[in-house]
């Protein structure tokens, strides 16, 4: 297959790039796509091409959905100890490899190395919480009401998965539904996103490495996430979907579930409210704002997309946190120091670019950034805006960027039914140090989840996902296992 990289990428860095193999994964083997197509990987702190791989097409998605459906009955009868061992050495595996892993990340994806090294612990987090949910897949025995049956209660693996991952968490969100499927007992087709497949790829070997068997996970990576993935979905061989991207895309991926009467888990977007009430500890709200703005350089879907202050403390806690936001370094994600990488590309950018001149069309301050420098690749500065009116673009839209905007508010009611005002209901942020309202607050917001007086939620071992149109489902948590199993009750009659 032929490769190309920059010409001053470092030899550590085309090492790695070398070492991942850059074919599909297919019941247990690599193999070129059909006809060697392939497509480019890009960097997207240059815009220069990193490497090539295999460009699926339609039949290589269901040579590997015929992996999986062949593969499910005996992966189905492995123990919960086998599997949970499976998952307890690549976690092993994910953290003795942090280093290549997290460089190999932010070659692909632009976040700095430091968060990347964090998303490779997160991400192995999924293997060892899935690992020990494993062993304790339970069931139940009664006498029935009238005492002449016996209800037995069992769990089994709802079947073979396809899995299809964003490229904002290019680990982690594959260990996120892969762990629960092999902990389940479910065989699975992973498509990783075209931006950012070189992680997912390189977890393919450690998952072999770590004893998974073939045909039990295949990778499939494609430009036509479409052409490849809807056929299998409609094929009626696959018993269960597991997608997380945009809203735009999952009302897509429903409508084609609905055929076959797929299981389907669906994370979509977020446009989650940031509210900082009077009494809050302006310090703590303006470090959680750092953490839920900044985080992936604000492209993820937990970002904090609208931020309300109260009126008496909006000028403070704008200042505090421009002063902040100008201080973070903007460069590559490998260079030393560097807190902001760029965006994932050309469109992400023009994106946030557009979304800023919008609010400051419509009146709102700049307080620090908003001015996108000349060079190369797909940089956006720290920004944060004061008075974004809420007719504007990007409190309907997700920003997905570096972008703080800050809204004036004045009563709990009004936040609250702002914060609500929304079609998504991922999550929601709340900093105040009245233990009642921030309750009171908890209950009325319209999410799945509620950081209350922090900026991060995402936990392996936390329920994850919304409502209305941010998803179907939870990953991760004690119920994250519970959307790969079916529950099926046996009477036995008791004359």
């Amino acid at each position: 297959m032929s490769e190309s990289t920059v010409s001053d990428l470092t030899a550590a860095e085309k090492k790695v790039i070398a070492a991942v193999e850059k074919r599909l994964y297919v019941d247990g083997r690599w193999v070129d796509a059909a006809g060697g197509r392939t497509f480019d990987v890009l960097d997207p702190s240059t815009g220069e091409t990193l490497c090539s791989v295999a460009d699926a097409s339609p039949e290589d998605g269901r040579a590997a959905l015929d992996a999986a459906v062949a593969a499910q009955p005996a992966f189905a009868k492995t123990s919960p100890r086998e599997r949970a061992d499976m998952l307890t050495k690549a976690y092993e595996l994910l953290l003795e490899r942090i280093d290549d892993l997290a460089l190999l990340m932010t070659l692909e994806m632009g976040k700095p190395l430091a968060e990347a090294r964090g998303e490779i612990t997160y991400a192995a987090e999924f293997f060892r919480h899935f690992a020990a949910e494993a062993v304790r897949i339970d069931g139940g025995y009664q006498t029935a009401p009238a005492g002449n049956a016996r209800f037995l209660i069992t769990r089994q693996p709802v079947g073979p998965c396809l899995l299809i991952t964003p490229w904002n968490f290019p680990m982690a969100m594959g260990t996120r539904k892969l762990g629960p499927a092999i902990a389940a007992g479910c065989t699975s087709v992973i498509k990783p996103a075209h931006q950012t497949p070189l992680s997912m790829l390189a977890l393919m070997d450690i998952l072999a490495e770590a004893g998974v068997p073939a045909g039990a996970v295949n990778c499939v990576t494609a430009m036509d996430a479409g052409g490849v993935m809807e056929p299998l979905i409609r094929s009626g061989l696959a018993r269960k979907l597991s997608f997380t991207g945009s809203t735009r895309v999952g009302r897509i991926l429903l409508e084609q579930c609905a055929e076959k009467v797929l299981r389907t888990s669906l994370e979509l977007g977020g446009n989650a409210p940031f509210i900082v009430f009077e009494d809050a500890d302006l310090d703590e709200a303006v470090a959680g704002a750092i953490a839920a703005k900044m985080r992936n350089m604000g492209e993820a879907c937990t970002a904090a997309n609208r931020m309300f202050v109260h009126s008496s403390v909006i000028d403070e806690f704008g200042r505090r946190l421009a002063a902040k936001m100008s201080a973070l370094t903007v460069g590559r994600g490998t260079e030393p120091g560097v807190n902001v990488g760029p965006l994932i590309d050309e469109a992400g950018l023009e994106k946030v670019r557009s979304l800023v001149a919008d609010a400051v069309g419509r009146g709102a301050t700049v307080l620090t950034g908003g001015e996108v420098a000349s060079g190369n690749g797909y940089f956006y500065p720290p920004t944060v805006l004061s008075g974004v009116p809420r007719d504007a673009a990007m409190a309907d839209q997700e920003i997905f960027g570096p972008v703080a905007p800050l809204t004036p508010f004045d009563t709990e009611d009004e936040v609250v039914a702002a914060a609500n005002d929304t079609e998504y209901g991922l999550v929601a942020y709340v900093f105040t140090n009245d233990l009642r309202r921030a309750l009171r607050v908890a209950e009325s917001i319209e999410t799945g989840m509620v950081g209350l007086n922090q900026g991060i939620v995402s936990n392996p071992a936390a329920p994850f996902g919304g409502v209305k149109q941010s998803g179907l489902g939870r990953e991760g948590g004690t119920v994250g296992i519970d959307e790969f199993l079916e529950t099926k009750y046996i009477g036995i009659a008791m004359p």
